[in-house]
């Protein structure tokens, strides 16, 4: 691990001094190969209020020992709202693809890997990709859609019936604005631009109803996406790795057959 990267040196867009956190960063986890590599950027859940630490680093490591680089980004969550953790997101992807060579990054094999509320902002930078930004320097040229999406336990749908309702306040309001609600629910997000993706969730989630997940697959289906889903029986909400978890745990190596056949 190398040290935290600032995604805009000079003017971080839409920063706020008056709210107490820092300017958005990548922390790098880079692996020494001779050929360029496969790079996943790593969105830790959190409901958009914080971000969990077991759903970062861990992941990094995990996959490096697969001969993948990694990064986990440090996005802003509230009090700032829609669309600030798009532009940390989209502005990551442009970095990552602006500094390839330097870290001997693979430009056309960028994922992205987003667990419950980051998995929300993961299929938000998988379908809104183009979405406008300010053109600050010739990092903001590159372009900011992943070749692959793996979404773990995503939210998902801002359906009453299925949502995570504390994911969409803290990124909408406490009243939401009804029209941007319907439309970042991100299953009628997807078209026939949207990359191949990697989903798990657990059935009897707590947390964010598999619901999301299932209407997310339907969805690419409808489109001919490819596509992996798998439904485990058992399981809480953000088990990240789930080491100790039986069968889930198999969700990490079967994600590495997936990412190596793609």
């Amino acid at each position: 691990m190398s040290a935290k990267i600032k995604l805009w040196e000079k003017k971080t867009i839409l920063f706020n001094s008056k709210i107490n956190q820092d300017e958005p960063t990548i922390t790098p986890y880079l692996v020494n190969k001779k050929k360029p590599t496969k790079c996943i950027l790593i969105l830790p859940g959190g409901g958009y209020s914080h971000k969990a630490d077991h759903e970062g680093k861990p992941i990094a490591e995990y996959f490096n020992k697969q001969g993948i680089s990694c990064f986990v980004l440090n996005y802003r969550v509230a009090p700032y709202k829609f669309p600030v953790p798009l532009y940390d997101s989209l502005r990551a992807i442009k970095l990552i693809r602006f500094n390839a060579n330097k870290w001997n990054i693979n430009t056309n094999k960028i994922g992205i890997l987003g667990f419950s509320a980051g998995g929300h902002l993961a299929s938000l930078t998988s379908n809104l990709y183009n979405y406008i930004t300010d053109k600050q320097d010739n990092i903001d040229k590159e372009s900011g859609r992943p070749d692959f999406s793996i979404l773990c336990y995503p939210v998902i749908t801002s359906n009453e019936k299925f949502w995570h309702r504390g994911s969409f306040i803290n990124l909408l309001g406490i009243k939401p604005n009804k029209p941007l609600l319907k439309k970042l629910s991100y299953e009628k997000l997807i078209n026939k631009n949207t990359q191949p993706t990697f989903l798990w969730h657990t059935a009897e989630d707590p947390g964010v109803p598999v619901e999301n997940s299932l209407l997310y697959a339907k969805q690419l289906s409808k489109y001919n996406i490819p596509f992996s889903l798998h439904i485990f029986p058992h399981g809480s909400h953000g088990l990240g790795l789930a080491t100790n978890i039986e069968s889930v745990n198999n969700w990490p190596k079967i994600c590495t057959n997936w990412l190596k056949k793609l």
